[in-house]
């Protein structure tokens, strides 16, 4: 059942069923089903114009190679307002993913999937077991503009935990970044 601010640790993930802006991964619209794996799956808050996520574009590719490491899925999902931010809108978000993504790119254009995860924040991740339950949320790490300022690891650190039979030491983080835009 998820809290005041949305799905944590121990809660189940909601599904989900959303177009995907990343024709080289995956199908057109894909499901929570489609980008799991037995292993676990990370699930990204993220969008196009938020300076926290551009600051984090080759570490969000990198976890992302590490979870295909690690046999896990992986998608970003976009639910800012493209009204608000036109950055964010549908065309926007296929020439993003044509730049090298290499995971699906999902539009929440309802934003009722950032509504039922509790997304606050772009970047933010959900790390899921292999059946569906929230592991880990919050932060790649603690600089997501400077990668020469990080000194923590939190996200790879629970993958690692996850993926070899280890406790996940800090399950819990916030994230930081540009809030979700919601719609008006």
């Amino acid at each position: 059942m998820p809290g005041p601010r949305g799905i944590e640790p121990g809660d189940a993930a909601p599904d989900f069923q959303l177009p995907n802006a990343n024709s080289s991964v995956g199908a057109e619209q894909m499901s929570l089903t489609d980008v799991s794996r037995a292993s676990g799956t990370v699930v990204l808050f993220t969008c196009n114009h938020c300076p926290y996520v551009v600051g984090s574009e080759e570490r969000i590719e990198a976890i992302a190679n590490k979870a295909r490491g690690l046999g896990m899925g992986f998608a970003g999902i976009n639910s800012n307002d493209p009204i608000v931010y036109e950055s964010d809108n549908w065309d926007s978000m296929v020439k993003r993913a044509g730049k090298g993504m290499t995971y699906a790119y999902l539009h929440d254009a309802s934003q009722e999937i950032a509504h039922s995860y509790g997304a606050e924040r772009t970047p933010e991740f959900y790390l899921l077991d292999g059946g569906g339950t929230v592991v880990y949320r919050g932060r790649l790490d603690d600089s997501p503009r400077n990668p020469m300022d990080a000194t923590t690891a939190e996200l790879a650190e629970a993958m690692d935990a996850l993926a070899f039979g280890g406790a996940i030491a800090n399950p819990r983080t916030d994230s930081i970044g540009c809030s979700v835009k919601w719609k008006q």
